[in-house]
């Protein structure tokens, strides 16, 4: 009887520290979505700065477009503070309802959270197999069953922040851009880009659990050595993919009555695979993906369309 109280309570202290710890990671989010701001008008293509003669570390005449602060900056001047967390709401709600569903659906299927194995390195190889089997299983079930369930507030956050283009106020509540949605493109809408952003994230999944196994099991003995090998890889593995966020960002947008998603700011995609070719032709996959020192490729006129922001520059951005 004393043994199953205390499995009980070892059982809800954990997850009561998974709550604080989901908590936790929904501060950080809420704090840096200015930045995440900045970086989707990048992957739509938005450059309202214009770019600056520079060099680069090789001496090279280059166009400087502003990193990521100044961007987040310049939001800041048009909308004020609280302009910056535009569709930081339905990011927020995406991200309860992405856990709850997930958890639920790996629960129902038997797909039980593995232990928690502080050291590793006196695991046998059948030990390591088998952990890593039973995690990446049970993790590509939570990925894609949350990304499902929460990314019609994806698409909501999204078009949120892509109205700073245009200067639009058709998404100002969840509920109210559920309408704008439904009466637009109906249920279809709700799950523009879902397709490029599953491949991207369950891709980076089980590349980057693969490796890490691999490399642990082959290659890396030390503990310290295995500490920081799947946060490397998985940066690793996370910018070999990044085309594919730029598309799924993009393929949100597209076809909604947002300027950023119209002609001649945006082309009408038929599907994702038909934004991924354009995008390709155009160099675009990687525009966004650096923050710091970003440039530009050609230098475009900045045409004007009203005193809030200009039109996005049609070049390549980097």
């Amino acid at each position: 009887m004393a043994g199953h109280i205390d499995n009980a309570r070892a059982t809800e202290d954990t997850e009561v520290n998974a709550w604080i710890r989901f908590g936790l990671r929904l501060g950080v989010s809420a704090a840096l979505h200015p930045l995440e701001y900045s970086k989707t008008l990048m992957q739509l293509g938005y450059e309202p700065i214009a770019a600056r003669p520079g060099k680069s570390f090789l001496g090279k005449p280059v166009m400087e477009l502003p990193n990521i602060f100044q961007y987040a900056g310049h939001i800041r001047r048009i909308d004020g503070f609280y302009g910056c967390y535009r569709g930081l709401a339905p990011k927020l709600v995406g991200s309860i309802v992405a856990l709850v569903v997930s958890d639920r659906v790996a629960d129902k299927l038997g797909l039980a959270p593995p232990e928690e194995i502080k050291d590793d390195i006196n695991q046998t190889d059948e030990e390591m197999y088998i952990q890593f089997k039973s995690t990446l299983k049970r993790d590509i079930v939570v990925t894609v069953t949350g990304i499902v369930a929460s990314h019609p507030f994806h698409v909501i956050s999204l078009r949120m922040m892509a109205q700073f283009v245009g200067r639009e106020s058709l998404y100002t509540s969840i509920l109210g851009s559920v309408g704008e949605i439904w009466k637009t493109e109906g249920i279809a809408g709700f799950f523009s880009g879902l397709v490029p952003k599953l491949l991207c994230d369950v891709a980076c999944l089980v590349l980057t659990s693969s490796t890490v196994y691999m490399l642990n099991k082959y290659i890396i003995k030390d503990a310290l050595g295995r500490q920081y090998n799947a946060g490397f890889t998985q940066f690793f593995v996370s910018t070999m993919l990044y085309p594919l966020q730029v598309v799924s960002t993009c393929s949100a947008v597209s076809g909604s009555r947002l300027m950023a998603g119209q002609p001649p700011i945006m082309p009408a995609y038929k599907n994702w695979v038909d934004c991924w070719n354009d995008l390709q032709a155009r160099g675009d996959l990687k525009r966004g993906s650096s923050l710091f020192f970003r440039t530009q490729s050609i230098r475009s006129p900045v045409i004007t369309t009203s005193s809030f922001a200009p039109l996005p520059k049609l070049a390549r951005y980097q």
